[in-house]
């Protein structure tokens, strides 16, 4: 199957996936990229998920634009982060 996009995407199977999600075009290079060098990393300051604040975890949230971030429990949204 042709790409739909150009070649400054480095795993074209996460990039659409997340636009087929709903993620936008530029979140969607972000984190295709980031995945296909291995650099994805949700620790903050060598601390884990868990060990974070609940304000921690929202601010993270919304950095990469968790939507319905704010009904979420502490687990809820350490789980949405990993999934992102």
């Amino acid at each position: 199957m042709p790409s739909k996009h150009g070649p400054q995407i480095k795993d074209a199977a996460v990039y659409e996936a997340l636009r087929s999600e709903g993620a936008s075009a530029g979140k969607a290079t972000r984190i295709a990229n980031a995945s296909a060098a291995g650099t994805i990393d949700h620790s903050h300051g060598g601390q884990s998920l868990e060990t974070r604040t609940r304000a921690e975890l929202m601010t993270e949230a919304m950095r990469i634009g968790i939507k319905g971030r704010h009904r979420m429990t502490k687990d809820a949204l350490a789980a949405a982060i990993r999934a992102s």
